[in-house]
């Protein structure tokens, strides 16, 4: 997508490496804006927690840039984050964190793991993973996606699982394909979270957007409070974004 590409394949597979200092790009100054970027970890899908792109920028706007790797993609770690008309490819957990992140007209693709189990099926991708850790912080993921593809055929694809206690996602308006799994959401380990997190959903279309047989511990959003998750109000970007254009 972009004319320049940052590319790294640092990961958690390399002694002493983290998931947090794996990540080609890093940024920690408030207010960054890029536009036009491709960013990717090239670690391989054999090579678990690989970051491409990780922010703990407040006020930072993302604009139609690609960020490609496998597990751990994008890692929104902090802070309030806007992504627009991005494109990002991965497999595990790969759109994660701590953040107050939108995802607006986003496309999302699922990447294939390893040639066994595309060829024999069975493997679980999990598109995101928040990591709210306390019901007062006012954080989450919200998806006001453009679409959402997968590659792979014999994979199983959910819209999220519960990194920490409080997870907190929305899926907006969003086309969802039938390779959205009917259960929407996955568990991260038994029980954990499952009383305490919120999963959310409100007008999707698409064959993976139908809410019969989603697991009893996600929401269709009431009309009424679909407001709280704008991309004003979530992460107040009519006060700093169009400053920052």
């Amino acid at each position: 997508m972009g004319k320049t590409v940052i590319t790294g394949s640092l990961n958690v597979g390399q002694p002493g490496m983290t998931t947090f200092n794996s990540a080609t790009v890093g940024i920690l100054g408030d207010g960054f804006m890029a536009r036009d970027l491709t960013i990717e970890n090239t670690a391989g899908s054999d090579a678990h927690q690989a970051v491409a792109f990780r922010s703990d920028s407040d006020y930072s706007i993302l604009e139609n840039c690609e960020f490609l790797g496998n597990q751990d993609t994008v890692y929104s770690h902090s802070l309030r984050q806007f992504y627009k008309q991005c494109r990002i490819l991965g497999n595990v957990d790969f759109i994660f964190g701590n953040s107050a992140a939108v995802f607006q007209d986003c496309s999302i693709l699922i990447a294939s793991k390893n040639s066994k189990l595309d060829q024999g099926g069975g493997a679980n991708n999990a598109i995101t993973a928040h990591g709210r850790i306390d019901a007062a912080q006012s954080t989450g993921t919200d998806e006001y996606m453009k679409e959402f593809l997968a590659n792979p055929k014999g994979h199983t694809n959910y819209l999220g699982r519960p990194w920490k206690e409080f997870s907190r996602t929305v899926f907006v308006n969003c086309n969802l394909e039938s390779l959205v799994s009917p259960e929407g959401w996955m568990p991260w380990d038994g029980d954990f979270a499952l009383k305490t997190l919120y999963y959310g959903e409100y007008k999707n279309t698409g064959p993976g957007s139908v809410r019969s047989k989603r697991v009893p511990w996600s929401s269709e959003i009431p009309e009424k409070h679909v407001d709280v998750y704008s991309v004003a109000s979530f992460i107040q970007a009519d006060e700093w974004a169009s400053k920052s254009a």
